[in-house]
């Protein structure tokens, strides 16, 4: 029986498995991953130096999206120029990036270190940016660093630097005075102000504490909760920018209200003394007030009824809205209104006409109290033959005394039978035209008519009302003379 020989030597297994022992290693203290896809290219340009290492994290309202892969200076036109070239890979979750992204080269916490890389992807907006782009250095910006500071500093501004330090040194170390202490704290009388820091720092602990459930209270209790607020003050402030020189008017203003309040303080002293018995005699009227809810309350509990009772009042009228609703429907209303338009619009048409009548009966009505009326009522003295009768009464018995004479005319009256001869009062009348004056035999002697024929008829002007002419005087007409 041959012994069974093994596929692989030790050599060869050891070789792989040092292979998979390095790309362990490579995967995970941050190489590349042959599998994944090509990374987006961001690459940004700096004027100072950026104080920045591979690989550090590059940032999206905190949240990191991506890491420096490469710094590289770039040669300027003397050998003093410190611009640099930073190349930064970008994750899914950091995409789009648009041509008004920003970079900033921002410190981390103390606890962290170093810098961090704080993107700003830009406006939606603005046009994408693809993999490989440039962000120019008029949207870039560097940390500032205390050297450079100093390094700005001539010696006149240093030595007063050293100047202020000194006499920060020696403002915490003198001993306050006792219209000093006067105003403080009773634990930290009597001490320097070196020695109220560090009597302070007893308290730190504690401080801290506060301060860090603080700060875990800010991140919120949903995912972009703290992201939501950074883009909510980054609105505020972006609006504050807006507003030009209003804000500084504003600070202005305010800076003089705060002075204006500061010059009297005293004032605002006494009146804050005030604000305890103020207090207690808001505290007194309160009882009172309490006291009234009590009829409030009664009436609540009377008026519960009725509110109980709306629910079925509408439910009760919510079918005849239903029935009102198809009532006023276009099917059953517009019907109506097509039946009543011809209707409508022959009432226009009569309104027209009967406003015209309305207007002439109106004239007419004037007519007989202004005119007619006044008329009627006169009384005509006619000796001798007067009656003493108003002239609507006389009109009236004269139609009934005509209406009789009328009878004698006809063949079975007495003046065709037996006075058609006449009598022996022989009388004519003016001439004719083509025939002459007419003769006749009257009974009896004519009368003189009144008023008097004055050869025309009066003229009768049909533009003119009938209220506005003054009414007629019977007794100045004149009394004419036989025919």
């Amino acid at each position: 029986m041959r012994r069974h020989q093994p596929r692989v030597s030790k050599f060869w297994a050891g070789v792989i498995g040092l292979g998979i022992v390095a790309i362990a290693v490579y995967v995970i203290f941050g190489g590349a991953n042959p599998f994944a896809g090509s990374p987006f290219v961001l690459r940004a340009m700096f004027t100072s130096q950026t104080q920045l290492h591979i690989p550090s994290e590059v940032r999206i309202s905190g949240v990191k999206v991506g890491e420096v892969v490469s710094v590289r200076r770039v040669a300027g036109a003397d050998s003093t120029s410190q611009a640099g070239l930073v190349t930064m890979n970008i994750d899914q979750d950091g995409l789009p990036i648009h041509a008004n992204a920003t970079v900033q080269i921002t410190p981390r916490i103390f606890l962290e270190g170093n810098y961090y890389v704080d993107l700003k992807p830009g406006s939606p907006g603005a046009p994408v940016l693809h993999s490989g782009a440039t962000l120019p250095a008029a949207q870039t910006s560097g940390p500032v660093q205390l050297d450079r500071i100093l390094a700005a500093l001539t010696s006149q501004p240093r030595q007063n630097l050293q100047t202020l330090l000194q006499g920060f040194g020696a403002a915490l170390n003198a001993p306050p005075t006792p219209s000093q202490d006067a105003s403080q704290d009773p634990i930290v009388r009597g001490l320097t102000g070196g020695q109220s820091i560090n009597l302070a720092l007893k308290y730190s602990a504690d401080a801290f504490r506060a301060s860090a459930i603080v700060n875990d209270a800010l991140l919120g209790i949903q995912p972009h909760d703290l992201s939501g607020v950074v883009k909510g003050n980054a609105e505020v402030f972006r609006g504050l920018a807006a507003t030009g020189s209003q804000l500084p008017a504003f600070i202005t203003h305010f800076n003089q209200t705060l002075a204006a309040l500061a010059a009297r303080q005293q004032n605002l002293s006494q009146t804050i003394a005030l604000l305890p018995p103020w207090l207690a005699a808001t505290k007194a009227t309160l009882g009172p007030l309490n006291a009234s809810f009590g009829p409030t309350q009664a009436f609540a509990r009377a008026i519960l009824p009725g509110i109980q009772q709306l629910g079925p009042t509408i439910d009760a009228g919510l079918p005849w809205l239903a029935q009102a609703n198809q009532l006023f429907s276009p099917p059953e209303l517009g019907r109506l209104v097509s039946l009543l338009a011809p209707a409508v619009d022959r009432t226009a048409a009569s309104l027209k006409d009967t406003k015209a009548f309305i207007r002439q009966s109106e004239d007419l009505a004037r007519c007989f109290d202004h005119t007619l009326v006044p008329t009627g009522n006169e009384q005509i003295k006619d000796p001798p033959v007067t009656t003493g009768l108003k002239l609507y009464q006389e009109l009236f018995q004269g139609s009934v005394g005509l209406a009789g004479a009328s009878q004698n005319f006809d063949g079975n009256g007495r003046y065709i039978r037996s006075l058609a001869g006449g009598g022996s009062d022989l009388r004519h009348t003016s001439a004719l035209p083509s025939q002459g004056p007419l003769w006749g035999n009257f009974v009896l002697p004519p009368l003189a008519t009144r008023p008097a024929w004055p050869g025309k008829a009066p003229p009768l002007k049909s533009t003119v009302a009938c209220y506005t002419q003054p009414a007629a005087n019977l007794n100045s007409a004149q009394t004419g003379g036989t025919p």
